[in-house]
């Protein structure tokens, strides 16, 4: 995805970025790393290929500061076990951890498409695309909350056909 312009989820820590351990170029596990796709509160996304699957994936890098604090590192561990548990056609799907050095990462479903922001902030949706859209998102926080605690997504792309995806 070099040269698309980089997604900015709605949470961003710049004075973290210095500390991330990871770059374009880089491997981690069996993961090549090949651009940087967005930035959140929990660090960054970057896209990468699985050389195992031969596949795009999604690594969700959390930044090395929070890396050495337990209760962040508790919280990674619980965000990667609750997207492990709801297993929807909305919700971005998680293939596992990887772990290298000093680097930890979430390996997620890589969705490919427009932040939901982004497209509104183009100009108004026509009504026969909200609904169906509003339909779709309402149904992944809804599944989500069947299966105990969540917190609500703050970043939803719309895939490469209107189809949203809850990528918290």
């Amino acid at each position: 995805r070099p040269g698309r312009p980089l997604r900015q989820f709605p949470y961003t820590w710049p004075d973290l970025k210095a500390t991330m351990s990871l770059r374009a170029g880089t491997r981690l596990g069996h993961y090549d790393v090949t651009s940087l796709i967005g930035e959140g509160g929990m660090g960054q996304v970057w896209q990468a290929t699985d050389t195992q699957l031969n596949r795009q994936v999604a690594l969700k890098i959390l930044p090395d500061a929070f890396a050495a604090d337990p209760d962040r590192l508790a919280r990674f561990q619980r965000e990667a076990q609750v997207l492990a548990s709801r297993n929807h056609p909305n919700i971005a799907a998680i293939y596992g951890i990887e772990q290298g050095d000093d680097t930890r990462a979430l390996v997620l479903e890589l969705v490919e498409g427009p932040i939901l922001a982004d497209r509104i902030a183009k100009g108004p949706i026509p009504l026969d695309e909200t609904l169906p859209i509003a339909e779709q998102i309402a149904e992944a926080p809804e599944f989500a909350h069947e299966r105990g605690p969540f917190t609500a997504p703050t970043c939803t792309s719309l895939g490469r056909v209107n189809h949203p995806y809850d990528l918290d």
